[in-house]
């Protein structure tokens, strides 16, 4: 698995519909994790946090809407994005669904090009590297598409892990994360590497990023994490 692939949650109770999406959503570079109803998607995504959820509606037992509430309103699941499936075209639905949380909503039958492209807008919000886009903070410039980083005009040699946790530091300026999160993102799920290695490559981006001089921009957060900024 490609550390760096965005993590898409399919949650869909026809099993055509939801494998058609799994498959396209692969063939286009996302990691993605599949739910058969409203209860096993909660479960997945406190188990295998996802960047973005296509959330079908109408679903027994626990409705989308009733998931998108719920995941909306904990602290640490109301910033994934949630894109809306619903057969309902009726504009008072699709109101009832965004104002629920949902960040997009998509009527069926729905063109799955068109379902991609809203994925990627919202996987832009969230994690633009992942798109390639060019990531600035302070007189730091990160070029996702390249993989080239400056400073001050300085370009900077950075290993592909110290490329990688850059990355997702720029992404969220004055986020703190654990060491487990950055694991997790960085190294990816399904690799065993014990936490002391984030420190290791810590220190060589803090390395990395003064060897030109300046400030060191990652925060250490005792008892938390790490941070930019």
């Amino acid at each position: 698995m490609a550390v760096d692939q965005p993590t898409v949650l399919v949650v869909e109770d026809e099993l055509a519909q939801r494998e058609v999406l799994a498959y396209n959503l692969e063939a286009d570079g996302f990691r993605v994790i599949k739910a058969e109803n409203g209860e096993e998607a909660l479960l997945l995504v406190d188990e295998d946090m996802p960047d973005i959820i296509v959330l079908d509606w109408m679903m027994p037992n626990l409705t989308g809407i009733e998931v998108c509430r719920r995941l909306k309103t904990r602290t640490e699941t109301r910033g994934i994005p949630i894109i809306m499936l619903s057969a309902r075209s009726e504009e008072v639905d699709k109101v009832r669904g965004l104002e629920t949380g949902a960040d997009d909503y998509v009527v069926k039958p729905y063109s799955v090009i068109e379902l991609m492209a809203r994925v990627r807008t919202q996987l832009r919000r969230v994690r633009p590297a992942t798109v390639g886009m060019r990531l600035e903070f302070d007189d730091i410039i990160l070029d996702a598409e390249t993989h080239k980083v400056s400073r001050s005009e300085h370009p900077l040699k950075l290993g592909p892990t110290e490329f990688r946790l850059l990355s997702t530091f720029m992404e969220k300026p004055g986020r703190v994360w654990s060491r487990e999160q950055l694991l997790d993102r960085v190294w990816g799920r399904d690799i065993y590497v014990d936490t002391r290695t984030v420190d290791v490559h810590i220190g060589r981006l803090r390395k990395a990023l003064t060897q030109h001089g300046g400030e060191d921009p990652v925060r250490t957060v005792r008892g938390a994490g790490y941070a930019l900024g």
